[in-house]
């Protein structure tokens, strides 16, 4: 059974990009944002991050009776690519923190975001379900961490600016490439 700290780490992981789309909604703001605004922002990304692990969960449930044998391998592969893919992002040479960001404010624009910036954790999801994660755990960890980092990334943004993202953005890929190495070598170890 994956650890509440392992579950910390994967929130804050995955809160990443809800991270780097939140410094970029603070660094467009015309004014200095309020907390409360902040907070509201911080829980749209909060709840999509807690909601498509558990999307991912389901489908990986569905399909565990046939990856049984390759269960460490399969949660290892998502979470490399996963990571990979970040470490990808960060790489690039146009920073784009400034074009997921919703610039207005709309209600909309702000959920499609999150929902944009969410959806690494689906694949993860199902990293979760092989592993036989208690998967109301594991969502309100990741969805309350995600809401803290997007609430913090909002009230950053507007004296750092999108910069702080990309950094971000590499520290999340690694250590999600870390828990799945950790994964398959626990496994392969006899120690899981």
């Amino acid at each position: 059974m994956t650890g509440l700290v392992t579950l910390a780490v994967l929130g804050l992981s995955l809160s990443v990009d809800a991270f780097a789309a939140a410094v970029g909604k603070g660094a467009c703001a015309p004014a200095r944002p309020r907390l409360t605004d902040a907070l509201k922002i911080g829980a749209v990304f909060g709840f999509f991050e807690a909601l498509t692990p558990a999307i991912g969960w389901a489908i990986g449930l569905a399909l565990s009776s046939w990856i049984a044998a390759v269960d460490h391998w399969v949660a290892f592969g998502l979470l490399a690519v996963v990571g990979g893919h970040m470490l990808w992002q960060a790489a690039q040479a146009h920073d784009d923190t400034a074009d997921i960001a919703p610039r207005s404010g709309a209600p909309l624009r702000l959920v499609l975001t999150a929902l944009a910036t969410s959806i690494d954790a689906m694949a993860v999801g199902v990293s979760l379900a092989v592993l036989d994660v208690d998967i109301v755990v594991a969502c309100l960890i990741i969805g309350g961490v995600t809401t803290l980092v997007a609430t913090g990334g909002v009230l950053l943004g507007r004296h750092a600016g999108p910069y702080l993202g990309r950094y971000a953005e590499v520290l999340g890929g690694v250590a999600l490439i870390g828990i799945g190495s950790l994964i398959l070598w626990q496994h392969l170890s006899g120690q899981a």
